[in-house]
């Protein structure tokens, strides 16, 4: 399994055996995060694995999730810098689950003051993961999520193509499955959107950031599957302009 396969089976895993993983293995899950490319530009990163495997790592609850590990990502403070970790977090998501292990996303506010800074840098978000009790995957068809026809409007008829990356962006986790992302889409081109919220809904969505990024996630690794170039960009035609519904993020445009 690669990681544009993995993006349609794997789920959110809450149960898990506490047995160490190999140092080889956490060599080579550290390596990768290494290795992957920014959404945008240069940023500063890192991370930290924190082995609690014999319960002994003092992290206030994490809801429902007792793992074996967390992986906690931190970034220098810039414009963007919780989508670009988003982005980072969902790859290195898919790449556990292509190494058979179980993965869930968890919000930073539960950990203790003292995991919020990583020298001048501050914490995102956390996986926490492990040899999972079940399958770490799931049938494509159980997956809860919208339907396109909720999420897009089509300017003419897609090609096969398009359809799969707006299907993989359609697959894309986010915090309380808000799946606050649409959609317009006309030629080569997907204009992303986020629907407006009311005031007393914030809190909802104060992950939205990290949600896009972790759906970006998904259409940058599919259009790699299909051998599409593509660029994220925001077009200033398009963001000058104001939308009573929805605020507009960024375009996904095909080069030719």
């Amino acid at each position: 399994m690669n990681l544009y396969e993995a993006i349609f089976v794997r789920k959110s895993v809450r149960n898990y055996v506490f047995e160490p993983l190999s140092e080889d293995l956490l060599r080579e899950i550290r390596t990768h995060y290494a290795e992957l490319p920014n959404l945008f530009g240069d940023y500063e990163t890192d991370i930290s694995i924190y082995d609690n495997t014999r319960h002994t790592l003092h992290i206030r609850q994490f809801h429902t999730v007792k793992a074996p590990y967390y992986m906690l990502f931190y970034s220098r403070e810039s414009a963007r810098c919780q989508m670009n970790m988003g982005y980072l977090m969902q790859q290195m998501n898919l790449f556990l689950c292509c190494k058979g292990l179980g993965a869930c996303f968890v919000g930073s506010t539960a950990v203790s003051a003292s995991l919020q800074q990583k020298r001048d840098m501050r914490l995102i978000g956390i996986l926490a993961f492990g040899k999972s009790k079940e399958s770490p995957v799931r049938k494509k068809g159980e997956a809860r999520r919208l339907p396109l026809e909720e999420l897009c409007v089509f300017k003419e008829v897609p090609r096969a193509w398009m359809r799969q990356l707006l299907e993989a962006a359609r697959f894309a986790p986010s915090s309380m499955n808000i799946q606050p992302w649409r959609f317009v889409v006309f030629d080569d081109r997907i204009h992303v959107f986020t629907k407006k919220h009311k005031a007393d809904h914030l809190e909802k969505y104060r992950w939205e950031e990290v949600n896009f990024g972790i759906m970006f996630a998904n259409i940058m690794i599919t259009a790699d599957e299909l051998w599409l170039d593509v660029d994220l960009i925001r077009l200033e035609n398009i963001s000058q302009k104001s939308f009573p519904n929805n605020q507009y993020i960024l375009s996904a445009i095909m080069k030719s």
